[in-house]
């Protein structure tokens, strides 16, 4: 039996190596389009490779997904982050847990990883072959259900299983073999982006963070929390690359353009800032205002909302109106900025959008519309939060893609 694995990355490496240590017997092929396989699994982290997520109940797990949660919650049952932790234990590769739940190789290197799944390709016979891209596919070959593939090298292959993980976005060649062979796409759109902001509260504040926020965008109901991290160009930080995530195709319908609100510090509404200000006033009446704050906020940060709110540098707490009292508390709790335009969240490339889920057999990853044809990792409308989310994904669709192949 020949199987074909297009796309050289963590969900396609992970395919390949499962069906072939399940079944010896097949020829499994791993095509790659670049010189180098496994590209985004070794920038994954910053370089050390944010292997999973430290989340072992499925429906909790299901949570960091904007897309496809529904369907993985039963893969997840059949393969989770504990799985994927003892694969790479068994192979030589320790995990390690981070207080935010992120999971990396003990050696602090994605190399541990790459190395660990080539060298497992290699023990288990997968052929892999690097600038040989998947150009096109359709029915054909020796057998009534095999296909015949099209490679950039001019080669034409024919399998009796095809397995699509060539990654998400516009450029994916996968994309394009699953729609023409009669599968629905939803539009790919960037997804856990930065935010492009240009005011002058935030400007020369780079590298300052505030551990809990809360940002909204009230116009389409969308909101998250969590650290936020003042960048040369805006905010970023878990709070924005959430909201960025969950509102993906919101966000590129109004081309990136929109008001976000920022609670500086999460569950702090207008109501319990004026109290806590009026506190602040009865207690340090004869401090200046910006040299203290009950809200222990950065200084510098605090000091632009003092100066945002309309009050003077110089003024001591007592001497603070109550209208200045409300600036300051909207300032706080509902402090308001003009987002025009995106950039990716460092070197990561997330996108949502891919071959329609409902067209998939979540138990095989198997198409329901053309038997022998099969899909793992982001070339579905799979997606998920920061944090080793879209690693897992790729693992669990790639192990069960490459056990049912192997069948």
């Amino acid at each position: 039996m020949n199987c074909l694995v297009a796309g050289g990355g963590a969900a396609g490496f992970f395919a390949a190596i499962a069906c072939a240590e399940a079944n010896p017997a097949a020829s499994v092929t791993l095509l790659e389009a670049a010189a180098n396989p496994l590209a985004k699994v070794r920038i994954s982290g910053g370089g050390r490779c944010n292997v999973t997520h430290a989340c072992f109940e499925p429906r909790d797990l299901v949570l960091g997904y904007p897309r496809g949660g529904r369907e993985l919650l039963g893969p997840f049952h059949v393969w989770q982050p504990r799985d994927t932790a003892a694969w790479f234990a068994d192979r030589g590769v320790r995990l390690k847990t981070e207080a935010d739940g992120r999971m990396f190789p003990v050696t602090d290197l994605s190399a541990t990883v790459v190395d660990c799944l080539l060298g497992a390709a290699d023990r288990a016979g997968v052929r892999v072959r690097t600038r040989a891209g998947l150009l096109s596919a359709g029915r054909g070959g020796p057998a009534e259900l095999a296909f015949l593939a099209r490679l950039a090298t001019g080669e034409i292959l024919p399998c009796d299983r095809l397995l699509l993980a060539t990654g998400g976005g516009r450029s994916s060649a996968g994309l394009a073999v699953a729609q023409s062979l009669g599968h629905a796409i939803e539009p790919p759109v960037p997804s856990l982006f930065t935010f492009h902001i240009d005011d002058h509260r935030l400007r020369g504040l780079e590298g300052l963070s505030v551990p809990d926020a809360a940002v909204a965008m009230p116009a389409k109901r969308l909101a998250s929390r969590g650290p936020l991290l003042v960048t040369h160009g805006g905010l970023s930080g878990p709070a924005i690359l959430k909201l960025s995530a969950w509102g993906a195709r919101e966000l590129a319908a109004c081309d990136y353009r929109f008001e976000i609100s920022v609670e500086w510090s999460a569950g702090l509404n207008a109501a319990r800032a004026r109290d806590e200000l009026r506190t602040g006033r009865a207690a340090h009446p004869r401090k200046q205002v910006p040299s203290w704050n009950p809200f222990l906020l950065p200084r510098r940060l605090w000091e632009r909302l003092v100066d945002a709110a309309g009050i003077p540098a110089e003024t001591v707490w007592a001497s603070i109106s109550n209208e200045g009292m409300r600036a300051l508390a909207a300032q706080l709790t509902a402090c308001r900025f003009a987002v025009a335009g995106k950039s990716l969240n460092k070197e990561e490339f997330v996108t949502c959008g891919g071959v329609r889920l409902a067209e998939v057999d979540f138990k095989t990853m198997e198409s329901k519309l053309v038997p022998g044809l099969h899909f793992a990792g982001e070339v579905l409308d799979i997606d998920g939060l920061t944090g080793g989310f879209n690693l897992q994904a790729a693992w669990t669709t790639g192990r069960i893609a490459g056990l049912a192949l192997a069948r």
